[in-house]
């Protein structure tokens, strides 16, 4: 997010930006976490429009930048047992028509049969297919927005660790002056946070309320299994959320189960979980029979952290109450694949006082306040 912000920026002639990385390197935070996928199918508008304006950034981004973003259409296949969520899928499609997306198609058994023959489907009574979801590279996607704002002047900094807002109250008007890191001050008005999960702890430290909590999310992965292919569709059993993914010659596998009842000890800890692997396995060979003749490469399993915000919508726009303070947070596990998007919205929206290459309206920070929070997209 900090780099895409700081790339629109730079391309609309704003230059005198700087990035501060609190880790030694670029996307150890959550980026080089991330599984890489981009979807289209969304039960929500303003996610639609997100990926829609995400896409046709991506297939410039090339020429833009210089870097191969990775995004390779293979498709997300969802998947149903039953009528009801069937007739819930064909409403995410309705949702996607109206938003201006019309790539996505409802398939039948057969088809799906067809398209993914090593997975079990027996109970399968139909799904949707969208053609244009697929999947990205996180890092190289970071690597071409970095670079090409390196190269119009924007400066980046690594390990510069814990950074906190200045802000000064000039008669009940709080504005920022500038950031504390390590032991240095630097000037400045205007700051934008980009601390993915650690967002809303960064907020609150300049006194703002930013409603992101980290959740954690584990990836298990194969050893390389030749059977599948780079271009099988991200493949989604929508009565549980089991799906599977292959990626430079492996399998991943992704669950995404509730945290324990009051919360993790640690709501931060990245420690890969064991046992959620030995209770995703059983379900994943039931409904893909192939992934018996892989094996799971426990060494290189990982986890990392949504930034979750109320309503599974990102917050976009200038913090209330603090002049200068611009959040891009709560992409609750949609950020890599919006992060073209919302880094060039917000880039408007700090240089003209609006977004406007779409209406970023769902996302204004006040909605929570107002109570108007957007309805949740349950499609994944």
């Amino acid at each position: 997010m900090g780099a895409s912000v700081a790339h629109h920026l730079a391309t609309r002639g704003c230059r005198n930006v700087l990035v501060l990385e609190r880790y030694g390197r670029p996307g150890d935070g959550s980026t080089s976490r991330a599984t890489g996928g981009f979807r289209l199918q969304f039960g929500s508008a303003i996610h639609v429009r997100l990926s829609a304006l995400s896409r046709e950034k991506l297939l410039r981004f090339r020429d833009e930048t210089g870097v191969d973003p990775g995004y390779r259409p293979c498709g997300y296949l969802f998947i149903v047992r039953d009528e009801t969520n069937l007739r819930a899928l064909r409403g995410v499609l309705e949702v996607q028509r109206e938003a201006g997306v019309d790539a996505a198609r409802e398939v039948g058994p057969d088809e799906i049969r067809r398209m993914v023959p090593w997975a079990h489907t027996d109970e399968v009574v139909g799904g949707t297919f969208g053609p244009m979801d697929g999947f990205i590279r996180p890092l190289e996607i970071l690597r071409g927005y970095l670079e090409t704002a390196q190269r119009a002047g924007v400066r980046v900094e690594y390990e510069a660790g814990w950074v906190e807002c200045m802000v000064r109250d000039e008669g009940g008007r709080r504005r920022i002056t500038g950031v504390r890191a390590a032991d240095r001050e630097i000037a400045t008005r205007c700051v934008v946070n980009a601390a993915g999960p650690w967002a809303g702890v960064f907020a609150a430290r300049a006194g703002a309320d930013v409603p992101v909590r980290p959740l954690k999310r584990n990836t298990g992965i194969t050893h390389p299994f030749p059977k599948l292919s780079d271009d099988t569709p991200m493949t989604i059993c929508h009565w549980d959320g089991v799906h599977m993914r292959v990626r430079d010659g492996r399998v991943l596998l992704l669950w995404p189960t509730d945290p324990p009842p009051g919360g993790p000890p640690n709501p931060f800890d990245t420690t890969f979980d064991q046992q959620w692997l030995e209770e995703l396995l059983p379900l994943a060979y039931t409904y893909f029979p192939i992934l018996r003749e892989a094996q799971i490469d426990r060494a290189r399993c990982w986890a990392g952290l949504y930034e979750m915000s109320p309503d599974r919508h990102a917050i976009l726009g200038a913090a209330p109450g603090i002049e200068g303070l611009y959040l891009i947070n709560g992409s609750s596990g949609h950020g890599v694949m919006h992060s073209p998007a919302l880094g060039h919205l917000l880039a408007e929206i700090i240089l003209d006082g609006r977004a406007s290459a779409l209406d970023a309206t769902p996302l204004r920070p006040s909605r929570f306040a107002e109570g108007r929070p957007n309805p949740r997209d349950d499609v994944l």
